[in-house]
């Protein structure tokens, strides 16, 4: 069996989303979601699948979206704890 690099890219794309479900941790979730959109991005480019790449570019950035908001209430517990020891 024969594999090129744009079927490589989306067999690594596809795992990468399929690992990204197992994770118990929703930040480890939400980053190799966002790893496997990506790869998942320039793939659908490599093809030129407009749907997928319109999809996953947006699945991207809900990912980037929560990881932020996720990393911007970390910052204002540790605010907080700082301010009440």
């Amino acid at each position: 069996m024969e594999f090129n690099t744009v079927e490589l890219l989306g067999y690594a794309s596809s795992l990468m989303v399929a690992i990204s479900l197992m994770m118990k941790d929703i930040v480890w979730l939400r980053i190799l979601n966002f790893v496997g959109c990506v790869l998942f991005t320039t793939y659908g480019f490599m093809i030129d699948a407009m749907p997928v790449v319109v999809t996953n570019g947006f699945i991207a950035c809900v990912n980037i979206y929560f990881l932020a908001k996720m990393q911007q209430e970390r910052s204002k517990q540790a605010n907080l704890s700082c301010e009440t020891a």
